[in-house]
């Protein structure tokens, strides 16, 4: 009796096939219904562009007149584009291989300090900051003007602290006060001088405020016997009044400046200008000497490097993207090195291998997925890079730094108006970004196996 009822009430075998398949066409549906809003955005937000600026590059600056192939014939054989290309394949090879072999070597160090998780934090902080806040902080950075730029103040201060600083970039000589410009920026005197002779040499064009602070006032050089003696003197009353080539209680010598005697074009002896702006030379032979005053004490002051020149542009903004993407690489390829098999290491150290030969020979060929990721990634990234190189480059030099998603911008909506030639430069983008996008795609799904 139990077994009668049991068959009259199991559903048929084809009625349980269909609950079945309706059970799972309702997954579907939920599943789509939950996945559509994404797929919304995905295709009004991606596909859609894509597809409109496909269309858009085979049609003229208006958008009226169908070109054909026309834009693309006109990106490639524009220098400009032709310099995107060649500066986003610069950013392209040496951006991600930086940052690749700065972010392994980092998160290697990192795992033997103490203070690691305060270490990541510290170079990881830049990824908080936005391209725009980084492009304004490093223009400043590179800024040529030592006093705001702080690595040309440190360059200048290096470079004085062994070179020197020249002593008076702005005096120069009055005309008839017996001396001539030489043709290296020098001044020499116009008439020869013997031992026993004392010089004047009166120099303008030194502001009081640029003095310096142990400064005196200038007093003729006595005469004396075997020494050839002068001044070298601010050759300016403060206040007016004075006389021209002729040292005045008021003025002030010029402390620290290079003289030279020379005899038959050779310089025989040199000495330098004390507080008071005299000097002497002793143990002179007999003859006639002229005296020079060195182009090094009227040179330009050393005013560091031109970051964001036509040279050194690239390198420069590449060097501020180091900055921000430095610890996204440390902390990605720092979390692959923590899955290493330690036992593998271990032995290693105990088989006598140093640890050169461990980094080379395990840690890298272990770390070899996670370091092809993080480069590919990099690379995805930096052909897209716009903001650092619209901000920091200036207008002059902004053609020297541009890259296609510059170039781009600048043909579309900087000046140039022509959305037909910006959208072949944005299909040619896309073109160079999706077998590197495929590429990873393929290498999560191999990981994932």
């Amino acid at each position: 009796m139990t077994a009668t009822l049991v068959k009259e009430t199991s559903p048929p075998p084809a009625a349980g096939a269909g609950h079945a398949r309706r059970l799972r066409r309702r997954g579907r549906a939920v599943a789509l219904l939950f996945v559509l809003p994404a797929l919304l955005l995905l295709g009004a937000l991606v596909v859609y562009p894509v597809l409109f600026s496909v269309g858009r590059s085979f049609f003229d600056a208006s958008g009226t007149q169908f070109v054909g192939g026309d834009n693309y014939t006109e990106m490639f054989s524009d220098p400009a584009t032709m310099r995107a290309v060649r500066n986003t394949a610069i950013w392209v090879v040496v951006a991600p291989t930086l940052l690749t072999g700065l972010g392994l070597i980092l998160a290697v160090l990192v795992e033997k300090i103490r203070w690691a998780t305060a270490f990541k934090l510290l170079l990881f902080m830049p990824m908080a900051v936005s391209f725009l806040a980084a492009g304004i902080i490093f223009r400043l950075a590179y800024d040529e003007d030592p006093d705001k730029g702080v690595l040309n103040a440190a360059a200048v201060s290096v470079h004085d602290a062994f070179a020197g600083t020249p002593a008076y970039p702005s005096a120069r000589a009055r005309d008839g006060q017996g001396l001539t410009r030489t043709a290296d920026g020098g001044y020499r005197t116009t008439a020869t001088v013997s031992p026993g002779d004392s010089l004047t040499l009166g120099l303008v064009g030194v502001q009081p405020k640029d003095l310096p602070a142990d400064a005196a006032a200038a007093r003729t050089a006595a005469a004396a016997p075997g020494e050839l003696r002068g001044v070298v003197y601010l050759d300016f009353t403060p206040g007016g009044g004075g006389e021209q080539g002729a040292v005045d209680p008021e003025e002030s010598g010029l402390p620290e400046v290079r003289v030279e005697a020379v005899r038959d074009g050779d310089t025989v002896a040199s000495a330098t200008t004390a507080f008071d702006g005299t000097f002497r030379f002793e143990g002179l032979d007999d003859g006639r000497y002229t005296v020079n005053l060195p182009a090094s004490n009227f040179a330009a002051p050393y005013d560091g490097v031109s970051w964001l020149g036509p040279t050194l542009v690239t390198p420069a903004i590449i060097g501020a993207y180091l900055w921000i993407w430095t610890g996204f690489a440390m902390v990605l390829i720092g979390a692959g090195l923590s899955t290493l098999p330690r036992d593998a290491l271990e032995a290693a150290r105990i088989d006598g291998a140093s640890e050169w030969q461990i980094f080379r020979r395990i840690t890298v060929p272990l770390l070899a997925p996670v370091l092809t990721v993080v480069f590919i990634t990099l690379v995805i990234n930096v052909m897209k890079v716009f903001d650092l190189v619209y901000i920091i480059a200036p207008g002059p030099v902004q053609q020297d730094a541009t890259v296609l998603a510059t170039q781009m911008w600048l043909v579309s909506f900087g000046g140039g108006n022509d959305q037909g030639l910006g959208s072949a430069l944005g299909v040619l983008l896309l073109l160079l970004v999706v077998p590197a996008m495929v590429f990873n795609v393929r290498r999560f799904r191999r990981s994932q196996r």
